[in-house]
């Protein structure tokens, strides 16, 4: 049998995360490898590609702080699409040679630690295996598809596509009957593309969202941005809570008059983006009547852009469906115009509830609706789905999934008692959902670096989180989470969007500059938390 590849560091994952790690590890002298699912770097921007799609934080932030990458390459758009942001990662390729240490098309499927010689085994779903002393699980927090279960989905005969299972190639998405189910981000940008060219769409909302103004922008690429500033951004932005070049005010909304406040909105509406989120006063997600001062604003700057006060009513109702922010707003540039095309219905399946699929549509509660093309964009178990599909086995064959069956826990959101030399990044219990997803992996990535550096300095061979402060920690991030808004709203947040799972704050809200004080502390508190196994020390 062919001898088993070995190396210091596995990452599973060559999205940001992956990318990150494999060329700050390098630089400290570490046999890194990569294995990754998709045919090609890119992580999440490989898999959405369906129309519409594009990140919703803003550039520069939305990238990696490797000087290597951003000064040599200048982005066309304020937010990009995913077609620039597959370019922009084969230019990561081809700077970092991301490729040459890199298995594509290859899915794990076991990850096992083994007490004896202290590395963890990986085996992929094509029988490949690799070992490796350390095991960086880059997966992302929406890896894995949620699709409900409709009755009489098989009976359908048109089409059907998940968003994030969208096919290679074109969909001509004009003169089609479409029915599309779900009203997050995703269905935000297809109800975009599909309404101006579409025969009818028929858009399926449970919840409303709760959308901002994207406020694009296209670059003059004659005159791109100063990239002598970037590495100060990139110190910046991990001083903010959501990881921007933006943070919430030192002042609760109460402070200021009723004009203050206006003014105050107004500013930040119309900047676009997250500030009207993530720049607001920053008793918005602690404070029910701050957070309804924002509701209340948001609300008549949307209904004013909706010609019927019925679909005003559905789309944003003038009684929150939950408090503002508590779920993840989505961006959008004229999501809510669509409704005033004769050609587009909102349902809203509240007040008629989905009963079946039939062959040529759906039946609700009022009646059938015929379409031949069905999108489901259902969202994804987040978080903690992204490890669901593998069997990722710690000491004395603890299973992950079944540690997290009841309740998660983590220690710092990147590694967990008795999975020793184990880290995942941007997932569960870190500022994930609640951070712009570059500025977080950085943080994350310096942490995972200096911790092996640490333990290659002192000889170390081992690190596992102990159980006292794996669960100090999470205890921690669930009392956060009861002084705040969020529990109020049925989220993917909280988990609260898959029957079943068990419904808990699945982020550390406190922010990104609190997260990095905890981890500076960690450090220097020698790895407070954490116990160390020294290398072994052959007897003669």
């Amino acid at each position: 049998m062919a001898e088993i590849p070995s190396y210091d560091v596995i990452i599973l994952g060559a999205g940001f995360s992956g990318c990150s790690l494999l060329y700050h590890l390098r630089k400290a002298g570490y046999n890194v490898h990569i294995f990754e699912k998709a045919p090609c770097v890119g992580g999440t921007w490989y898999w959405n590609h369906y129309p519409g799609a594009r990140v919703d934080s803003n550039t520069p932030m939305y990238e990696l702080d490797i000087p290597e990458v951003y000064n040599t390459w200048n982005w066309s758009q304020r937010f990009p699409d995913w077609q620039e942001l597959r370019e922009y990662f084969k230019h990561a390729d081809k700077v970092l040679e991301v490729s040459k240490d890199t298995d594509f098309n290859t899915t794990i499927t076991d990850a096992v630690w083994d007490e004896v010689s202290q590395t963890w085994t990986v085996t992929a779903e094509n029988g490949k295996q690799a070992r490796a002393k350390f095991f960086l699980a880059c997966v992302g927090f929406c890896a894995k598809n949620f699709t409900p279960d409709f009755k009489g989905l098989s009976k359908f005969k048109g089409e059907v596509y998940h968003s994030n299972e969208w096919p290679e190639g074109t969909v001509d998405l004009s003169g089609r009957r479409i029915g599309l189910i779900g009203t997050g981000s995703t269905g935000v940008q297809i109800t975009q593309e599909a309404g101006p060219v579409c025969e009818e769409l028929f858009v399926f909302q449970r919840t409303p969202n709760l959308c901002l103004h994207m406020k694009q922008e296209h670059y003059d690429p004659s005159a791109p941005i100063d990239k002598a500033k970037y590495e100060e951004y990139f110190k910046q932005r991990i001083t903010s809570f959501g990881g921007f070049l933006f943070d919430f005010l030192k002042k609760k909304a109460i402070e200021d008059t009723p004009e203050e406040r206006e003014k105050l909105y107004e500013e930040l509406y119309a900047q676009g983006g997250f500030q009207f989120w993530v720049a607001n006063y920053h008793d918005v997600l602690l404070d029910a009547e701050s957070n309804k001062f924002a509701y209340d604003f948001w609300q008549r700057k949307v209904s004013a852009r909706i010609m019927d006060p019925k679909i005003a009513e559905i789309l944003a109702p003038k009684v929150a469906p939950h408090p503002f922010g508590t779920k993840r707003p989505s961006l959008e540039q004229n999501y809510y115009e669509q409704f005033n095309r004769p050609n587009v219905h909102v349902v809203d399946v509240n007040a008629e509830p989905i009963a079946e699929f039939t062959e040529n549509g759906m039946r609700t509660s009022a009646g059938e609706y015929k379409f031949d093309l069905l999108i489901l964009a259902t969202g994804f178990d987040a978080l903690t789905g992204s490890y669901k599909h593998m069997n990722i086995k710690g000491i004395n064959g603890v299973d992950l999934n079944e540690k997290w069956a009841e309740k998660t826990r983590t220690y710092l959101g990147m590694t967990v008692h008795d999975f020793p030399n184990m880290f995942f990044t941007y997932g569960p219990q870190a500022p994930t959902a609640f951070s712009n997803g570059p500025s977080c992996i950085q943080v994350q990535t310096k942490f995972i670096l200096d911790t092996l550096n640490h333990m290659r300095d002192n000889k170390l061979t081992s690190f596992n989180a102990t159980g006292d402060a794996e669960m100090e920690y999470t205890t921690q991030i669930g009392e956060d989470a009861s002084m705040s808004l969020f529990p109020l709203a049925k989220s993917w947040y909280m988990g609260a969007n898959i029957p079943g799972k068990a419904v808990e704050m699945l982020n550390y809200i406190r922010g990104l500059p609190a997260y990095v004080d905890l981890l500076d502390t960690v450090e220097k508190e020698n790895w407070k938390g954490v116990d160390f196994a020294p290398v072994a020390v052959a007897q003669n």
